[in-house]
């Protein structure tokens, strides 16, 4: 046989399949496949993934595990089952305290602070764009202070005595004939709170939905103009609202994490008659000050698992419906 004819039956030879280092008829194969083929991605990915596992899944499993143990941190933990659960929905008084406390800040804060992060982000979008660093800022800087100086300025705020500026300006006023015990009296420790709160909420929601007004297409408004849409109320509603819809979800779900965590009050703990008792103080008293992690996971379990749902409640509002 001559190279020619040699050369045409290797060209009419099928090639041979690339062998594979997963067997792809099985999921797990497939799956290991998939990743092999996408290595360089996967890659890039990674090391958020190692630390998401390691700081927040891996410690949510092991609080899932505790709350059905006693375990003073001294001693190993022992199984009691649903005991933990029991004693928190049943026996525990200051737990219901403080459950309707956070519902109540969690219920105010969290839709206002929302819907002024959004408003004023709307409101930075209509003024001109060489200023609108400057309001950005303005808005957000009550954000970045620490508690600590917080604190101190509202402390001066909303002091005890005639000297705390409210306080004095109230007596000046003949509204008040004695001082007010802003962060003392159980009618006002909850609501100084959520004052101070509303202050400084402008922050990483407010960000995403000023970046979102910025990213909006501006033919849109061409194109609705066409269609009768000229006020900006109008705008805001037909174009401005389904073209930020990834950043409404994404400031949603911040807003219900830190609503339903909240620390301290500007009253600090404990407070006259647990008024200002929040969930995660309740918690950190258990874990911290009593050693008594099993019941602690079991709280963390049961806040946890509260945000869990209305955040997937905010992905079946707001998410993507395509």
């Amino acid at each position: 046989m001559s190279k020619k004819d040699s050369s045409k039956e290797a060209a009419k030879t099928p090639a041979q399949p690339k062998k594979r280092l997963f067997n792809v008829e099985k999921r797990f194969g497939y799956t290991m496949h998939e990743i092999w083929t996408h290595k360089m991605s996967y890659g890039l990915v990674a090391p958020f993934f190692i630390l998401f596992i390691t700081f927040s899944l891996l410690p949510l499993i092991a609080s899932l595990a505790l709350s059905f143990c006693y375990w003073n941190i001294l001693q190993s933990p022992v199984f009691t089952g649903w005991q933990n659960y029991r004693y928190l929905f049943v026996d525990d008084s200051l737990f219901l305290k403080a459950f309707s406390n956070t519902l109540y800040y969690a219920i105010i804060v969290g839709p206002t602070a929302y819907i002024a992060s959004y408003f004023f982000a709307w409101f930075i979008n209509q003024v001109p764009k060489k200023i609108r660093p400057i309001y950005t800022l303005a808005f957000y800087a009550p954000s970045l202070t620490s508690s600590i100086a917080m604190a101190v300025v509202w402390g001066v705020m909303f002091s005890n005595d005639s000297t705390g500026y409210l306080n004095s300006l109230l007596l000046n006023l003949n509204i008040i004939s004695e001082p007010v015990q802003w962060t003392q009296d159980v009618h006002w420790i909850m609501p100084v709170g959520i004052i101070v709160a509303l202050w400084s909420s402008l922050g990483t929601g407010f960000l995403s939905f000023v970046a979102g007004f910025t990213n909006v297409d501006k033919e849109l408004y061409d194109a609705a103009a066409v269609d009768g849409v000229t006020s900006r109320f109008q705008r805001l509603l037909y174009v401005d609202i389904p073209q930020t819809m990834p950043q409404l979800l994404f400031a949603a779900v911040l807003q219900i994490t830190g609503s339903l965590s909240v620390g301290g009050t500007l009253a600090g703990h404990p407070t006259p008659e647990d008024a200002g008792l929040t969930v995660m103080l309740h918690l950190s008293d258990y874990s911290g000050t009593r050693f008594e992690v099993g019941y602690a996971s079991a709280i963390a379990v049961v806040l946890s698992l509260l945000i869990f749902g209305l955040g997937r409640a905010a992905f079946k509002i707001l998410g993507d419906k395509g």
